[in-house]
């Protein structure tokens, strides 16, 4: 992926944690939503989604609906709802149908990265996995609320990044790790 387009929704996850105040793991994309005027519907309620989509994001009258399929895991369905919510906020250009569509076999193309991006970095902030000192999948799978497989792609980047040790160095990160601040230090293990 091009570099510049990891940052732009690297700091868009940031700054979504920031204005909608968000400081407990695990992360609440329900509430983001709300906030953002954005109703989130099961798609056993409506019963719109293709069979293989885990998700769509669609606008009607300049309203949001994000459409899940709950009736996958409650970690895919976070997950799931966390990409539509990176699609929205990343003001993804819609598709000729007239909505986003994550399906079980993601296209990857740049705003499906993009969305996987935001929805990994929302769900585990990477300054709140490195202040607690997580370092398996199996850590952060339980604190973030998120599935084995995605803790895993989440711990080796995290891999990368404890390599790199430049944690707290973009002014927005700082502010995300200050808002985490007393969560961290109530779930600190040492």
């Amino acid at each position: 992926m091009i570099y510049g387009k990891y940052k732009n929704a690297r700091n868009a996850t940031w700054q979504c944690l920031i204005d909608y105040k968000v400081d407990t793991l695990p992360v609440s994309v329900l509430n983001i939503a709300n906030s953002a005027g954005i109703k989130v519907i099961k798609n056993s309620d409506v019963r719109c989604l293709l069979p293989k989509e885990s998700g769509i994001s669609v606008i009607n009258e300049n309203q949001w609906y994000i459409i899940y399929n709950d009736s996958c895991t409650h970690q895919r369905c976070r997950f799931t709802i966390a990409h539509e919510l990176g699609h929205i906020f990343l003001g993804h250009e819609l598709k000729k149908k007239g909505h986003h569509t994550q399906t079980f076999k993601s296209t990857e193309t740049f705003a499906e990265q993009e969305a996987n991006i935001f929805a990994s970095r929302l769900l585990a902030p990477a300054c709140v996995i490195w202040a607690l000192n997580l370092q398996t999948p199996s850590q952060i799978a339980a604190i973030c609320d998120i599935s084995f497989t995605a803790a895993k792609y989440r711990s080796e980047r995290m891999g990368i990044l404890y390599s790199r040790n430049r944690f707290l160095s973009n002014p927005l990160e700082r502010e995300v790790y200050n808002n985490f601040k007393k969560f961290i230090q109530e779930h600190s293990s040492t």
